[in-house]
């Protein structure tokens, strides 16, 4: 395993920690490496699109932290880069892979409406979270995760509606709140609602036919079993095994697509 950061000496505290870990120059020393087979990316969001379009035309497989890209347009250029490479690349939705969210879904019967919740707050100012110029929003870094949630239960939806509420003292202004309505074919609603502005919130509600389900801390179950591992486990095997990643980068795209219409139907919030 090789480790890279702009930080050179971080890299080197990182690595000291693992024994098997080689600390790399340069992102460009680690893509050059023949014995490195696949790349995790756990950069900025702005830098998704052109590590991973480096990685795949590279050679290397590509475990790409959520969100994917900055937008639909983006994560298909990605998705098609890694296809016409023969390669596989995987959105790092670490959530999608514990046992308790998954026995979840799977009990899930004729949805009504979901309720995701997920939220926290954010006072460093130079958090990259916090700089819409490194791709920072509470929507692509946590909304992502309340839509991916609904989508998962209920499918595409076929309308948005949606309003965000922003910090109007930075420059460099991101969503800090951001509560968007999905309407999906069936007549079946969602709320998502993502926020940095808030006491620690996580929280999946299915309202069923029959029943009410909920489901706490389900972006981040802290238990026995780690989503990351679990994760980093499917996707090496897929790797190994040259098997269809879990998370396609279809899901991935239209994710994101859904991503952009909450964007386009905010335009105009405070």
């Amino acid at each position: 395993m090789s480790i890279a950061s702009r930080d050179q000496d971080r890299a080197r505290e990182l690595g000291a920690k693992h024994s098997f870990a080689r600390v790399a120059e340069s992102y460009d020393a680690i893509l050059e490496d023949r014995e490195v087979d696949a790349v995790y990316i756990p950069l900025v969001n702005t830098l998704h699109r052109e590590w991973t379009l480096r990685a795949l035309a590279a050679g290397k497989h590509v475990l790409c932290e959520k969100p994917l890209a900055m937008n639909a347009a983006e994560a298909e250029e990605m998705a098609n880069a890694a296809q016409h490479e023969g390669l596989h690349l995987m959105e790092a939705f670490m959530y999608r892979f514990h046992p308790r969210i998954r026995a979840f879904v799977e009990d899930v019967h004729d949805p009504l409406y979901v309720e995701a919740r997920f939220g926290f707050g954010l006072t460093r100012p130079l958090d990259y979270r916090l700089q819409s110029s490194l791709g920072g929003g509470a929507l692509l870094d946590v909304g992502c995760y309340t839509v991916s949630a609904a989508r998962w239960i209920l499918g595409e939806p076929d309308e948005v509606f949606a309003k965000f509420r922003r910090d109007a003292s930075s420059e460099d202004a991101v969503d800090m709140t951001v509560t968007a309505l999905l309407h999906f074919p069936a007549g079946a609603t969602a709320s998502v609602w993502a926020s940095f502005e808030s006491p620690e919130e996580q929280g999946l509600m299915v309202v069923e036919r029959e029943r009410a389900q909920h489901l706490e801390l389900p972006f981040s179950s802290r238990d026995s079993d780690n989503s990351y591992q679990l994760m980093v486990e499917s996707f090496a095997a897929s790797v190994f095994e040259d098997r269809p990643v879990e998370i396609p980068p279809s899901e991935s795209v239209a994710n994101m697509k859904v991503l952009d219409q909450i964007r386009e139907a905010a335009k105009g919030s405070p």
